[in-house]
Parts: structure tokens; sequence; C-alpha cells
């Protein structure tokens, strides 16, 4: 009986551990929290740092294929049915073509490095929404928004380790 009580207990730890994980996948794909709060939040839940980092790049990344396809058409169709988010959507367009000046200086380099530093107004989104305004294709943008979210995941779990003092 001992033996099926210890399988019992370590089901139910594979479950809890399967939960932390997609908690903190969910953590990283809301805007502005992202990779950044959503890493240390799986750590806070008990996660070892590398399940944390993977949930977290994860999440992360999920919604970026999708914002850089329909930002367009998304923000066409509220303009049209929900007039009052207008000034909410212009200035949301203002933050991202001043954001996408360090992109059409840099190309490439420029959109990992917007998405590589880990501080607010950068990350995966503001990346994937200048790649939409700037109608950078998937096969270019996905790539340097990946590679920006894995540095900004290497340097979030350096001082979630405590590697890196803030």
């Amino acid at each position: 009986m001992e033996f099926l009580e210890y399988l019992a207990r370590f089901d139910q730890g594979i479950e809890i551990e399967e939960a932390k994980f997609f908690l903190t996948m969910l953590i990283s794909m809301l805007p502005i929290v992202e990779l950044r709060g959503g890493l240390p939040f799986g750590v806070a839940l008990g996660l070892p740092v590398k399940d944390a980092f993977w949930a977290a790049v994860i999440g992360n990344m999920l919604p970026v294929p999708f914002l850089i396809a329909f930002t367009h058409r998304i923000f066409v169709l509220l303009r049209q049915h929900i007039p009052p988010l207008e000034g909410f959507i212009h200035k949301l367009e203002l933050r991202v073509a001043e954001k996408g000046e360090l992109v059409q200086k840099y190309e490439f380099w420029g959109l990992l490095i917007l998405v590589a530093i880990p501080l607010p107004g950068t990350g995966a989104w503001t990346g994937a929404l200048v790649a939409a305004f700037m109608d950078l294709r998937l096969k270019w943008a996905i790539p340097a928004i990946l590679l920006g979210v894995l540095i900004a995941g290497g340097l979030v779990s350096a001082v979630s380790l405590g590697l890196i003092a803030l």
C-alpha cells in the first residue's frame, strides 16, 4: 500500500509542477508583464530557474506571430466599432513609431536589442507591434524577437539567481 500512496503523491506532484509551468506561461503572455515578470513569478512559485525560463520564453513568444499578422486589422476594427479607443490606439501607434526608429536604423539587430532590454516599454509585445507597423516579414521578425527574448530571459534569470544585483 505504501508504494501506491507514493505513486499517488508523485502523480500529484507532476500535476502541480505542470500547473506552475502553465501559470508562468500565462503570466509571460501578458503585455507589460511579459517574460521579465513571468520568469520571477515562476521562480517564486517554486519552479527551477531552468523551467521558469522556458515557460516564460514560450509564453512570451506565443502571441508574437499573431500580433505581427493581425495588429493592423484589429486596430482598424477597433477604430470602426469602438471610436472611444481612437486616442489610445493613436498613442500606441506614436509610441511604436518612436521605438521603430531603432529598428529602422539597425534593422534585425535593432529589433533584437529592443526586445532584449528587460525594461518597461521594451519586450516581445513592443517588438511585435514595431514589426507589424513596419510591415516586417514574419520570417525576419520572429527570429530577431526570439533571440531578444532569450537574451532578456538570460538577464532576468541572472537577476533571479542573484548573479546580477539591481
